[in-house]
């Protein structure tokens, strides 16, 4: 009869090799060759829809955040420095690193007191300390994004009357920035005080993107360089942005309604688990206290944990939905 913990530690590495295999396989032969096809045909058609399709793919490849160009650690630094800055708090490298050592230590530590196994508490500690400052961040990146995007439309309208008025573009960022509160006023802000020390709009604009990394602002941003390209009536090129946004924020809204049942189902089953645990452990420690010193139980309970993970990454995946 096989063990138990070879069939666990087999699984997990099989597990793994497969993830690993998905992640260095690289782009499939079909795809890249579609792609180079279809670059020819924008680069030989006279259509001038081709043309301008042809300015976007080139605006967008040209706004790659520079976090991600580059490779080895220090882009991991890079991107790790960008997601605090775009937290809106101030916080610093550093104080990341020492919160999620010193909660991975503090958790680390208490599991070990209480249970005395270490293959408990480190797998325990690497969790909370790796998880929960990531999870923070996570949602206070979310919260401003949202604050942003919320407001982004009433800038560009206000972008719009400026330039139907007769300012020039760079001074009605200005307004913006003065009149707006939130995120988007403490953005264009950054980029006014950008333009004045020398930097060219598009310039500025870009470090912004590569800093917020939305669609909504890449958009914006765009738009202003496909309008220098071919010209036109850029109040109402933004005002038509504008009103795709406010239509795409509402359709954010019925989806994230449609959504919530599911999303809200999710949530219960998997709290179901770990209220019973605490549950049961409330009502007789002495029986459920064999999870924190049979190692039998602590590998099948650390087994348990990973696949209610994966289900829970599974039905994360089914109820998000990019527009």
């Amino acid at each position: 009869m096989l063990n138990p913990q070879l069939i666990l530690l087999f699984g997990g590495l099989g597990i793994a090799l497969l993830l690993a295999v998905a992640a260095f396989s690289g782009p499939s032969a079909g795809k890249e060759g579609a792609r180079r096809l279809q670059q020819v045909r924008f680069r030989h058609s006279d259509s001038a829809v081709d043309k301008v399709e042809a300015q976007y793919r080139k605006a967008i490849a040209s706004r790659t955040p520079r976090a991600y160009r580059v490779a080895g650690s220090a882009s991991r630094t890079e991107a790790l420095a960008l997601r605090l800055h775009r937290t809106g708090k101030g916080w610093t490298l550093s104080q990341y690193l020492y919160a999620s050592l010193g909660l991975g230590l503090g958790i680390a530590a208490l599991i070990f007191l209480k249970s005395g196994s270490l293959l408990l508490a480190i797998p325990a500690g690497v969790l909370v300390g790796a998880g929960l400052p990531h999870m923070v961040v996570n949602r206070a990146i979310t919260k401003r994004a949202n604050a942003f995007v919320t407001r982004f439309p009433d800038a560009l309208e206000l972008l719009v009357r400026g330039l139907r008025s007769g300012l020039p573009i760079t001074e009605t960022l200005g307004v913006v920035a003065s009149e707006l509160p939130g995120p988007v006023g403490e953005e264009f802000k950054l980029v006014t005080d950008r333009i004045k020390v020398g930097k060219t709009m598009e310039e500025a604009l870009q470090d912004t993107a590569d800093r917020l990394d939305m669609a909504e602002f890449s958009f914006f941003c765009i738009t202003l360089a496909i309008q220098r390209e071919t010209g036109g009536n850029l109040a109402e090129t933004l005002a038509n942005l504008a009103d795709v946004l406010r239509k795409r924020a509402q359709m954010k809204l019925k989806i994230k309604a449609m959504s919530s049942e599911s999303k809200a189902s999710a949530y219960i089953v998997g709290a179901l688990p770990f209220i019973v645990f605490a549950l049961i452990y409330w009502i007789n420690p002495v029986y459920m206290g064999k999870f924190f010193v049979d190692e039998r139980l602590i590998i099948a309970g650390l087994g348990g944990l990973c696949w209610l993970g994966l289900g829970a990454f599974i039905m994360a995946k089914m109820v998000s939905f990019e527009i």
